[in-house]
């Protein structure tokens, strides 16, 4: 029996990395009878008596498990927006960055395409960047995913399990090509009527890189809290998370509760308010999904 990592899952077949060689194994009964179905990003035990014809024995214990795409024990995220075509939303971005705190992933946020924004945008870009650098999050303007680029989050790559996620079309796959230039993945323009790119992944495969292991994911057009209740919300704010325990009342939803800390930080500039939008607006979406 040996250990390993699944890099990829197809029809049936789970490919494992095991000390840079790769096993086709299917998994055994069990799985199926206990409704535990193997995700990329796994550490799993296995039996192989040659690299085409093993069988997974075990999964270990995730980390964590995202649902879209299907895959575990991811440790950081390259979060990639475009300035323009299609147009940078705080919105999305706050999306995402609910997903990646409530799932303990650390994320990267990169801003591409710079140079097609005008001076009143590429302001409102560094005010941005601004507020979620005071936040602790990495946060990156750049003119197009080049090299010199690529370079900067080489530090982020190592030892980790990343992955690269992000609307469709804004350079995710462009990225990977840089960081690891033997892959040759396939890249589509941006539809100029649709204002967004096509999905030019197929399926989710973890790369070896730099000592960890990087993945490509398929776009996104919209991101559903479907593991998430909206008493929990607030801790996936961190400059919110900071401030509950100075809130009058516990358990205030920060909402219509007198002596709450959050909406006087908001009041006082200390949050900033298209954040504390984001927050009620998704709030009451939470707690509308659970009235039907």
């Amino acid at each position: 029996m040996a250990e390993g990592l699944i890099v990829k899952a197809v029809s049936g077949f789970y490919y494992i990395y095991d000390q840079g060689d790769i096993y086709q194994c299917r998994a055994r009964g069990l799985f199926r009878k206990k409704k535990i179905k193997p995700l990329v990003g796994d550490m799993v035990e296995y039996d192989a008596p040659n690299k085409e014809e093993g069988y997974l024995l075990q999964i270990r214990d995730r980390k964590n498990e995202l649902t879209r795409p299907p895959a575990a024990n991811i440790d950081q995220a390259f979060i990639i927006f475009s300035a323009r075509q299609p147009s940078f939303s705080t919105a999305m971005l706050d999306r995402f960055l609910v997903h990646m705190e409530a799932l303990d992933i650390y994320p990267v946020i990169i801003v591409n395409k710079e140079d097609l924004a005008g001076e009143d945008l590429q302001q409102e870009l560094t005010y941005y960047q601004k507020t979620y650098e005071k936040m602790g999050y990495s946060f990156h303007l750049v003119s197009g995913i080049t090299e010199a680029g690529v370079q900067k989050l080489q530090d982020y790559i190592s030892d980790r399990v990343s992955m690269v996620t992000g609307e469709s079309g804004v350079g995710k796959t462009t990225l990977l090509n840089l960081i690891i230039p033997s892959l040759h993945l396939e890249t589509a323009e941006v539809s100029e009527r649709l204002g967004r790119g096509k999905h030019t992944t197929k399926h989710l495969q973890l790369i070896p890189c730099r000592n960890g292991f990087i993945a490509d994911t398929p776009g996104f057009s919209s991101l559903e809290f479907e593991q998430l209740d909206e008493e929990d919300l607030d801790i996936c704010f961190p400059e919110m998370k900071e401030r509950m325990p100075s809130c009058k009342f516990r358990g205030c939803t920060h909402r219509k509760e007198p002596g709450c800390a959050v909406k006087q930080a908001v009041e006082d500039g200390d949050i900033a308010s298209f954040r504390y939008e984001h927050y009620t607006q998704f709030f009451e979406e939470l707690a509308q999904r659970r009235r039907y």
